[in-house]
């Protein structure tokens, strides 16, 4: 999710609907970014509804969904998102696939809600991505490709990829969706229009909230938290987060330094690298996979911080793994 400055240009979100999705996962994803578009100055987000199949899609109680009168060229999206529920290995649609194909090769950041992690993985599309799916279909992932990288979370976003359980999981998302677009303080007006004053991070629900994990209720930490936790594999700039949460640099890094002992980016590197040590001991990706999912620029870069922190080289703490030495 890249940042989007306001007043410069609409985000566009398509929203590419399965039949049988749930009507709670599609509107935990389009109605804060009708609250945003009130809320906000000038409209922010265009919500293109488009049903995989005819004019409309069926959700699974029956409530349809039309296609949007609005229709944009493929490459204008800034976000797809597959939205599916039932059985989503049912759908074998070789044109919807490819057409996803085609919207990936144009550089469209691509997602799925609930099921539509299986849709994307059917088309071959979450290859060396961290993903996450709602677990009710997160078996039916790991028959469908043993090799993906599941994580039991509410949403991952990495890189091009954006994933999420769904149920009200999209409303957290759609939270830092509009955190990076307008900032903090904006995006907690929009989640508290719907009463969701307790807005979770993206690693969610299996591990303690950010307040808990860190012992610190200073919100601009807690926000900065946040952020570098939904761009892992995006490394972002201090500037880019200061400005996101609403502070100066300096005042970030004096923050972090009082209530974590840390500076902003060590703060920073120290969780890319916790990621990083997980992925070596649960996945197979590569070396150079996991410094690309983890947000380091090469695998000789990842392994130098990788040996700062750990005191092993990434390819000996693996080599333990497998041993079974740790």
């Amino acid at each position: 999710m890249d940042i989007d400055p306001p007043k410069q240009k609409v985000f566009h979100v398509g929203i590419l609907l399965i039949d049988g999705f749930a009507l709670m996962s599609y509107a935990s994803v389009v109605e804060p970014l009708r609250a945003a578009n009130l809320l906000a100055p000038a409209m922010m987000y265009n919500v293109i509804n488009l049903p995989s199949r005819g004019d409309a899609a069926v959700s699974s109680n029956g409530v349809k969904i039309e296609r949007s009168e609005s229709q944009l060229e493929p490459g204008d999206f800034d976000l797809l998102l597959v939205i599916a529920g039932g059985d989503p290995t049912l759908f074998q649609d070789v044109k919807v696939f490819n057409w996803l194909k085609r919207l990936a090769q144009m550089n469209v950041r691509l997602g799925g809600v609930s099921g539509g992690p299986v849709i994307l993985a059917a088309a071959g599309l979450l290859e060396g991505r961290r993903i996450t799916v709602h677990w009710e279909h997160a078996e039916a992932l790991a028959e469908l490709d043993p090799d993906l990288m599941i994580e039991r979370t509410l949403y991952v976003v990495d890189r091009d990829r954006v994933t999420c359980a769904g149920g009200t999981a999209p409303l957290d998302l759609m939270h830092a969706l509009i955190v990076e677009h307008r900032g903090a303080d904006f995006a907690r007006r929009v989640s508290d229009w719907f009463m969701h004053t307790d807005v979770r991070p993206s690693g969610g629900p299996q591990r303690a909230g950010l307040v808990e994990r860190y012992g610190t209720t200073n919100q601009k930490v807690i926000d900065a938290i946040e952020v570098m936790e939904n761009r892992i594999a995006d490394f972002l700039k201090l500037g880019e987060i200061a400005g996101i949460v609403g502070v100066s640099k300096r005042q970030i890094n004096r923050l972090f330094q009082d209530k974590l002992k840390k500076t902003t980016m060590t703060f920073y590197r120290d969780l890319r690298l916790e990621k990083a040590q997980s992925l070596l001991k649960g996945s197979s990706l590569s070396l150079t996979q996991i410094a690309l999912a983890t947000g380091f620029s090469s695998s000789a870069h990842f392994s130098k911080a990788y040996g700062e922190r750990y005191k092993q080289s990434p390819s000996a703490a693996r080599k333990a793994v497998l041993q079974g030495h740790c």
